[in-house]
């Protein structure tokens, strides 16, 4: 297998270091692409910024089902400095590659290498590639080598730390993974959000699964009610929803997950409905797709490991009614019905800032759709008919309006 080396701090990796491998990979056709992060790099010991760890956690998330990329930690494990030629020789005896493998320099590094420890033994070892990073100009380099024609990215890590410190545009100069970590673990000066186990990382990848389960107008709708119900824990909760339960993060996880088991198929539905424990109406057993809810709160907990009791009782309920449901729940079961891309819903709903609270809110979200569904003279279950029974003052058990989800 013929492969090349590109190494330095990525600290962090952004999109031009991909870009930089891809253009490589693509001008002299090597099957492999060897990422080597340093442990501490000898021409930047004074660099500031993500540990070890980090650095090799965010290359590791930014590469995913790439095979014409691969990382090696062997600077990391050895820790302390590392030399090109050392880093080289262990690449040689353990990869074996066919003939020389490529190494990839930038031509602001070129300009010193004739100082780089052991420079002409790198030469007789490597196939040396010099790529652009000052100039379109082909800068004079006396050892034999090959030039890499690539377009100029005026981009750094040293760019993206400065300006995620100085509060400055950033996220999309950095791959989905890399950016999830920094945000996840507050690196680079960000602002260190409030501790919470639902991580950007961890939502990514039940997004990413969420996408490939049903239907892209499906997915669509989830993400449009992600967003709502995030942007409602926001409004009617502190900025981070701690004081109602409302924490956005959670909020955007229950909403893009709660359609997740839509496109099931019924049999399926049963077999993980049995799961929660309880027991199957009889309104469900005449439209199992109802059950697609609770089967998603069930996925939820055993396949993703999330035991939010917040989460998994939006996700679980927005289909059927309870009298009492939480905050979360509440504004799950609104966004799903009053997202954008929903049709029949009356533009004072749309604009639902002009509401004093959420359950105000939530009783005309809920009211309008008993009423649409009604004219379409479809069942109510039992606990949307308790529901608004509460709602209309016919019981007085003290409990208070909770929400009930569509199909009901």
């Amino acid at each position: 297998m013929k492969y090349a080396i590109l190494g330095g701090s990525f600290n962090p990796i952004h999109m031009g270091h991909l870009f930089l491998a891809d253009t490589a990979l693509s001008a002299f056709g090597y099957d492999r692409i060897i990422l080597v992060p340093a442990y501490s790099s000898p021409f930047k010991l004074g660099a500031q910024g993500a540990s070890p760890k980090d650095r090799l956690d965010m290359l590791i998330a930014s590469i995913p089902a790439d095979p014409r990329l691969t990382i090696d930690d062997g600077e990391i494990r050895r820790e302390g400095v590392s030399y090109t030629i050392d880093t080289i020789k262990d690449i040689r005896e353990r990869y074996r590659p066919e003939g020389k493998p490529g190494l990839i320099l930038g031509d602001d590094l070129a300009r010193d290498f004739h100082k780089w420890r052991s420079a002409d033994e790198i030469v007789s070892l490597t196939d040396i590639i010099i790529a652009r990073r000052l100039s379109v100009e082909d800068l004079p380099f006396p050892y034999p080598h090959k030039r890499l024609k690539n377009e100029i990215v005026e981009l750094s890590s040293g760019n993206v730390r400065d300006r995620i410190g100085s509060g400055e545009a950033w996220s999309y100069l950095v791959p989905p993974g890399a950016r999830f970590i920094i945000e996840d673990r507050s690196l680079y000066g960000l602002a260190k959000k409030p501790d919470t186990a639902i991580t950007r990382e961890r939502i990514a990848d039940i997004e990413n699964t969420v996408r490939t389960m049903i239907s892209p107008s499906r997915f669509l709708h989830s993400r449009n009610v992600a967003l709502l119900t995030q942007d409602l824990c926001i409004r009617y909760g502190d900025p981070y929803g701690a004081c109602l339960g409302m924490d956005p993060a959670a909020g955007y996880l229950a909403g893009i997950a709660h359609d997740m088991c839509k496109s099931l198929p019924e049999a399926e539905l049963f077999r993980l409905t049995q799961m929660d424990g309880k027991s199957v109406s009889k309104l469900e057993r005449k439209k199992p797709t109802l059950l697609h809810a609770r089967a998603a709160a069930v996925l939820l907990k055993e396949r993703f490991g999330i035991h939010n009791k917040d989460i998994l009782e939006a996700v679980r309920l927005h289909t059927m009614a309870d009298t009492e449901m939480s905050p979360l729940a509440k504004a799950v079961f609104i966004a799903d019905k009053i997202e954008v891309s929903r049709e029949h819903v009356s533009a004072g709903l749309r604009d639902n800032g002009s509401f004093d609270d959420l359950d105000t809110l939530f009783a005309a979200v809920l009211n309008e759709t008993v009423a649409y569904l009604r004219s379409r003279k479809l069942s109510l279950s039992k606990g949307t008919l308790r529901l608004l029974e509460v709602m209309k003052g016919t019981r007085t058990s003290g409990q208070s309006a909770a929400g009930s989800g569509g199909g009901f």
